[in-house]
């Protein structure tokens, strides 16, 4: 069985999909300003070695907890509103570079799972 890793296509594809998805939560009032303060080159180095790992591809992911990444964020007001914004903008990045409906809704899920460790409950 294929990992979503290798469904997506592999790392160029989950790198185009990582610049995409920064790109619209950068141009997004309702969460850029988490990003204010964030060097935004190492950020999207980190999400595509942690997407590598979380979607099954070669496993080099060394970064933070989700809690530990996440403790300056819930201080400036993180919540589930958030995370949803977030899940919006992955959704409309896979369907636009043309993922499977199927493939979305299990990378929807992984990130999802996430959750109570990204808000630290």
């Amino acid at each position: 069985m294929t990992t979503l890793y290798e469904r997506f296509g592999g790392k160029i594809a989950l790198d185009t999909a990582v610049e995409i998805f920064y790109d619209k939560m950068l141009n997004d009032d309702r969460v850029n300003f988490f990003f204010d303060d964030v060097d935004m080159t190492k950020q999207i180095a980190k999400q595509k070695a942690f997407l590598t790992v979380a979607y099954g591809g070669p496993h080099h992911y060394t970064g933070k907890t989700m809690k530990e990444a996440h403790e300056p964020l819930i201080k400036k007001g993180l919540n589930d509103t958030h995370i949803d914004v977030l899940i919006e903008h992955l959704e409309s990045t896979l369907l636009g570079l043309g993922a499977s409906e199927e493939d979305i809704k299990k990378a929807i899920v992984i990130v999802d799972d996430l959750r109570d460790d990204v808000l630290g409950r």
